[in-house]
């Protein structure tokens, strides 16, 4: 039985993430989540419900109580992620920017990310391969940004690309053979992309069980020459 963590795991993409992973019969998913609902909060076979949250500093010491020394994982994926909320909108000028949106962007989309791998390094030692999945965003390229706003959300995106991309590098050294990567999931249906329906009218949307499907054909032809890489949901390399 594989062991693959989902980080974000009631979010629309990382639901569909587990239910996928869940039904392929050898993946135990450990599901990463503040608030459990609908089916995540039922208990679902070869799920096992973890409370999580990005800034969370506490998850290594649980787990280890829980898992000790013996216990591998075999993958990672994180995508948990965070655009708007009540409080919270993607600017579309200099002046509607605050510290507070610019803080938990980057808590919930970039160093999250990285406080859960440094969690998980000691199961993450044994030899055989691992995956390491972060969904990033296309606005997150530096090299494609041409119509500028979205502050907060960008920048942050662009530092989890970084956070992944050095990561690789270290992870090479310490937990080889290891494909650790940087992924645009395309855009899906989802509360994330809710408000934006005039645009999304433009542009060819998903459902996040599609999404899902496509993460996961490429997380199977993830292997170490993948390390270190910034690309779409089908495989095509995005500019850093």
């Amino acid at each position: 039985m594989r062991n693959i963590i989902v980080a974000g795991a009631s979010g629309a993409i990382g639901e569909a993430l587990v239910r996928q992973l869940a039904g392929q019969g050898d993946v135990h998913v450990w599901a990463l989540c503040r608030q459990p609902r609908g089916w995540l909060a039922n208990g679902p076979d070869h799920v096992t419900i973890l409370d999580w949250e990005a800034s969370s500093m506490d998850l290594g010491s649980r787990l280890a109580d829980r898992w000790g020394r013996s216990f591998r994982i075999d993958g990672v994926i994180y995508a948990a992620g965070l655009l708007h909320d009540e409080t919270m909108r993607p600017e579309k000028r200099l002046e509607e920017l605050s510290p507070d949106a610019l803080q938990r962007a980057f808590v919930a989309n970039a160093s999250g990310f990285l406080l859960l791998v440094q969690s998980l390094m000691p199961w993450l030692s044994h030899r055989g391969l691992k995956r390491l999945m972060a969904v990033s965003a296309k606005v997150g390229s530096i090299g494609d940004n041409g119509m500028g706003g979205w502050y907060a959300y960008r920048a942050s995106k662009a530092a989890l690309n970084m956070m992944v991309r050095t990561l690789s590098i270290e992870l090479h050294r310490r937990a080889r053979p290891v494909a650790c990567v940087a992924v645009h999931p395309g855009t899906t249906y989802s509360p994330l992309s809710e408000p934006f329906q005039q645009s999304l009218a433009k542009l060819p949307v998903r459902s996040a069980a599609e999404t899902a499907q496509s993460l996961l054909a490429l997380w199977d032809r993830l292997d170490p020459a993948w390390n270190g890489q910034f690309v779409s949901w089908d495989g095509s390399p995005l500019p850093w």
